[in-house]
């Protein structure tokens, strides 16, 4: 894959987070997925690099990198594990991010160093039963007594949340308003009336541990509210603008990673007399996922450059999405047809590959709702 007109500095991060994965995540990502449970220690060994605050401001200890660096390095974390580099996105691009652009100077002192060192692990509540892409139908309440809230309801499907330290929970604070009445606020795992269930068991991302967290009148102290009451929500949509961007950026990685494994199997495999890149199925096959990637990626690359530049970004990130996660789901198809029966064996990381892939389509916004936003942008 070519990266023309990264800088040398941009590139020289590329490699180092290249070689992390090579050296800590692939060599045990197949036994991590079999095993079910994320490696925390990463947390800390991520933060130890600087790499948790890439996206962070230096004034707030960050490194100061913006929306290019981050896609790089979810782009590499994910060629070698999809599972493990979602927790890190969840943790520092939803959870940590909501922090430093909703947070006050108090909260920013109390969360964000942990956060940046991966000593507090956090998680980002929204989903519920009934909310997922209808954002108004979040039930979760959040009533005030005093200077307290009482919180009850439940969240669903939450990477992060059988070990987070801490909750990012999205709440209703004045339901008559809909999404105009939806506020944010910090939850300590350790709060009287948080429960969290056993992870849930998946197709695919095995090492991202996800369970359903409960709210049973919990009191969270109103210090803990993140951006204005009733308007922290919609704030949050405005300032948590690297989603749709890491995930074309960590499906590219995953592309890449399956490219790569089929490449490998076809040069060493010999059927009927050669090695299988020797037959021009083969070799087109796979000429056509790397063309299919590098275009993924440069839609990928071209979103990131705007939100640095301070430009509008929404459609071009909706297409990066859109076209990188629909080729990242062909491409791993490609590459377990390619490998076989070899790669059908639970051993072999062309079935994880397989298995992780047709979730990105669904994370942060569905392939319907990146169509929306572009159909939009057209004037349909």
């Amino acid at each position: 894959m070519s990266d023309a007109f990264l800088s040398p500095e941009e590139i020289q991060f590329r490699d180092s987070v290249r070689a992390f994965a090579d050296r800590e995540i692939i060599p045990n990502a197949t036994r991590w997925d079999m095993e079910e449970k994320y490696p925390q220690e990463l947390f800390q060994k991520v933060g130890a690099l600087g790499w948790l605050g890439c996206a962070f401001p230096e004034e707030v200890g960050g490194s100061g990198g913006g929306a290019l660096l981050y896609a790089i390095m979810c782009c590499e974390l994910t060629r070698g594990s999809t599972a493990i580099a979602l927790g890190l996105y969840v943790h520092s691009a939803l959870a940590g991010s909501a922090i430093l652009h909703l947070g006050n100077e108090e909260q920013h002192r109390q969360y964000l160093p942990d956060v940046i060192a991966g000593k507090k692990i956090g998680c980002w509540a929204y989903a519920e039963p009934g909310a997922g892409a209808d954002v108004s139908r979040v039930a979760t309440r959040a009533v005030r007594d005093g200077d307290h809230y009482i919180l009850n309801g439940s969240k669903l499907y939450i990477t992060n949340s059988p070990f987070a330290d801490f909750m990012v929970v999205v709440v209703s604070t004045n339901p008559e308003q809909g999404i105009k009445g939806m506020s944010v606020i910090i939850v300590e795992r350790d709060t009287p009336g948080v429960s969290v269930s056993e992870p849930f068991k998946k197709l695919g991302m095995g090492a991202s541990e996800m369970a359903e967290i409960v709210f049973d009148d919990c009191r969270i102290p109103v210090a803990n509210l993140l951006g204005p009451e009733d308007k922290g929500f919609i704030l949050a949509l405005k300032v948590l603008t690297l989603g749709r961007i890491a995930a074309a950026a960590q499906a590219v990685g995953l592309g890449r990673a399956a490219l790569e494994e089929a490449t490998s199997y076809a040069r060493d495999r010999v059927q009927f007399g050669k090695p299988l890149v020797g037959h021009q199925f083969v070799r087109f096959t796979l000429a056509d996922m790397a063309t299919r990637l590098e275009a993924a990626w440069q839609l990928t690359i071209n979103a990131a450059r705007l939100v640095d530049a301070g430009l509008p970004f929404d459609t071009e990130a909706a297409m990066a999405k859109l076209f990188a996660t629909e080729t990242c789901t062909w491409a791993c198809e490609r590459a377990l047809h390619l490998c076989g029966a070899q790669g059908y064996m639970r051993e072999s990381a062309a079935q994880r590959f397989y298995r992780d892939c047709k979730v990105m389509e669904l994370g942060e916004g569905t392939s319907e709702v990146q169509r929306e936003t572009i159909a939009r942008s057209l004037g349909g």
